[in-house]
């Protein structure tokens, strides 16, 4: 290893408070580790700002210096902005941005993801230690955008779901291969787990595009000499999941933002286990003497954004297609289909965890002391943008491709519908009184029915999706006939008056469908 003569400096803004400065300046030289796999020692150094009597003309407005900025703020979020020279792309400063407020993001979603497992997340005013070092995280990826490095969101999918339960793994290896994921907590490790690490580190894959990126090839004379060597590289940790790169795209499961594992439904299952267990002990981590229920008000909220990632990662896989980046000159198809049997578990999933009611989240104590009224109004949200999402007419129309193509391996879209249907109406097959909360679902069901055989066009990321004249009509079609059967048959049966007056609304509605679409 060499020493640069040019290292890359970065100076801590004089506002910082004293007890975070030794986290900051972790956060910085973290990369000295990935810049080592590219031969370079000390190649990040993180500064102190001068003094006016040390150096009367330093400002952290100079573009000759790149800092650590720390913005009194209520904005919650850090960015890491670069300056490049057009002429040759070189990176020369930059200033990382951590607004103060950031910290109550990372308290909020550190309480909710790993509480059950980790005692010290279960409080509003944490250890230094545990907020330093996820402020320590977020410079070390704020760094990573400034020297050049995107977002890679398939770095989590390159680990087994069960080996972020390892306290041995976690510590080696982090939770995703590259600390540029949006994979923050780890939120599968389950309460008895040991020496778990519950926060994201650099990864494999950061050493790896370092390497790429800044490496001296010294036989290349011309950046054009280095590309085959370049290309060498990359081909070298081709059928590595570890080495993979993605951004998110809606439709590939391996490629999410704030997701862990290769196991979606698994992951999730683990995560949705763990809020079940933070819930019912909201109201003693968030109270404080002589202070109101704000922070439980808060904290309540953001889980329940939790439970509809966690849905949405196991959504993704109905329909889903896994992206590989290849050249034309390497072995393999670029998109090959999540295979039918996970996208049945998928949907298991979804009907059992999502689409029944959340009894677990709909803790009487807490909402009554939040709110006079709104549960129904935000579960019927959550599990609405879920069932848009499966019925979406893009979903359905990949599902309908891919059985074209491999048929009878595939999850057909008469298959998804049937298995929604007997989800989401279970109560008519097995006789029982439909909730209030099934109602809506169900209500919002028809409507989104309503809405395809209304919309002749919707949007999709490549543009539109045809519905006019496709096969989704068709498919809702013969989904509509077999529901309208079956709650006639219901109706006779359930003596419920609720659930008769709700089935009888229901027939009517599809009626109206139907002689709409007549």
């Amino acid at each position: 290893m060499v020493e640069p003569v040019k290292p890359i400096v970065y100076y801590l803004d004089p506002a910082t408070p004293t007890k975070y400065v030794p986290y900051i300046k972790q956060g910085v030289e973290d990369w000295n580790e990935a810049f080592e796999e590219a031969g370079f020692k000390n190649a990040v150094i993180a500064k102190e700002a001068p003094s006016p009597e040390e150096d009367p003309d330093w400002s952290p407005e100079d573009i000759r210096y790149s800092t650590v900025r720390w913005v009194a703020s209520t904005i919650r979020n850090a960015v890491g902005p670069s300056v490049s020279d057009p002429r040759a792309g070189e990176i020369i400063e930059s200033d990382i941005v951590w607004y103060h407020n950031h910290m109550r993001s990372y308290r909020n979603r550190l309480m909710i993801e790993t509480g059950a497992a980790n005692p010290a997340a279960r409080k509003l005013q944490l250890d230094d230690d545990l907020i330093g070092e996820t402020m320590r995280r977020v410079i070390s990826n704020e760094i990573g955008h400034a020297i050049g490095l995107p977002h890679n969101m398939q770095s989590s999918s390159a680990y087994p779901v069960d080996s972020l339960r390892s306290g041995s793994f976690t510590q080696e290896f982090g939770i995703a291969t590259t600390i540029m994921e949006y994979a923050r907590q780890n939120y599968i490790a389950q309460p008895g787990d040991e020496n778990i690490r519950f926060i994201r580190k650099i990864g494999l894959y950061d050493k790896y595009a370092v390497n790429w990126g800044y490496r001296v090839i010294p036989d290349a004379e011309t950046p054009e000499n280095e590309k085959p060597v370049l290309d060498q590289w990359i081909l070298d940790k081709a059928d590595d999941p570890i080495y993979r790169f993605a951004s998110s795209t809606g439709y590939d499961p391996s490629s999410q933002t704030e997701d862990l594992s290769n196991d979606p439904v698994k992951a999730s299952t683990y995560g949705l286990m763990n809020l079940k267990r933070v819930v019912p002990n909201l109201i003693e981590w968030t109270s404080t003497p002589g202070k109101g229920y704000d922070d439980l008000e808060e904290i309540y909220g953001e889980l329940i954004g939790q439970w509809s990632r966690y849905a949405g990662h196991v959504s993704t896989n109905i329909g889903g297609m896994y992206q590989s980046r290849k050249s034309s000159d390497q072995k393999g198809v670029l998109y090959t289909p999540v295979p039918k049997d996970y996208q049945q578990k998928a949907m298991g999933f979804l009907n059992e965890h999502v689409f029944s009611t959340p009894d677990w989240l709909l803790d009487k104590e807490i909402l009554r002391r939040i709110e006079h009224a709104g549960a129904l109004d935000r579960v019927k949200n959550l599990q609405s943008r879920m069932l848009n999402h499966v019925m979406g007419a893009d979903v359905m129309m990949r599902l309908n491709e891919t059985h074209i193509f491999d048929g009878d391996y595939a999850y057909a879209p008469l298959e998804m519908l049937e298995d929604l249907r007997r989800g989401v109406w279970s109560e008519i097959y097995e006789m029982t009184s439909i909730d209030p909360y099934r109602r809506n679902l169900q209500r919002v069901y028809l409507d989104n029915i309503k809405s395809i055989f209304t919309t002749d066009e919707t949007r999709n990321f490549r543009g539109s999706v045809d519905i006019k004249n496709s096969d989704i009509r068709p498919f809702l079609r013969v989904e509509l006939g077999l529901l309208q059967n079956d709650l006639e048959r219901a109706q006779t049966r359930i003596s419920d008056g609720l659930t008769r007056a709700h089935i009888e609304d229901a027939l009517i509605r599809i009626d109206d469908i139907l002689d709409a679409e007549n």
